[in-house]
């Protein structure tokens, strides 16, 4: 659903605003995609585990706007966080996070020039 100020989110049990606007709901479709395609591997973190993924030296990907789902890029890694989902059912259990590791410049940024985004 796409809230009266713009947010892109889910209405389940309750409203929970996933990304600021529809276009950071879309950049982070084909950042998934582009991750899932240049990773050289693809970790996935469920639930309570969610919590100790240590994101020290990562930085948000601006791009998604993410607000309950996000994307953090690290030096050869990029991390999907997904919770708006589990939050708007009130199922911690259903958090999740991907890791997509052995990024190359290329695989962190695709077309992207360093400091652009």
């Amino acid at each position: 659903m796409v809230s009266p100020s713009g947010e892109f989110g889910i209405h389940a049990d309750r409203w929970v605003p996933l990304h600021a606007t529809v276009e950071g709901w879309v950049e982070s479709l084909a950042l998934a995609h582009h991750a899932f395609l240049c990773a050289k591997q693809v970790t996935r973190i469920v639930g309570d585990e969610v919590d100790g993924i240590d994101a020290n030296g990562y930085e948000p990907v601006r791009e998604v706007e993410g607000l309950a789902d996000t994307w953090w890029r690290g030096p050869d890694s990029l991390v999907a966080l997904y919770t708006g989902e589990a939050t708007a059912l009130d199922f911690p259990r259903g958090r999740v996070a991907l890791i997509h590791s052995g990024l190359d410049e290329w695989g962190l940024r695709g077309g992207v020039e360093a400091g652009d985004g």
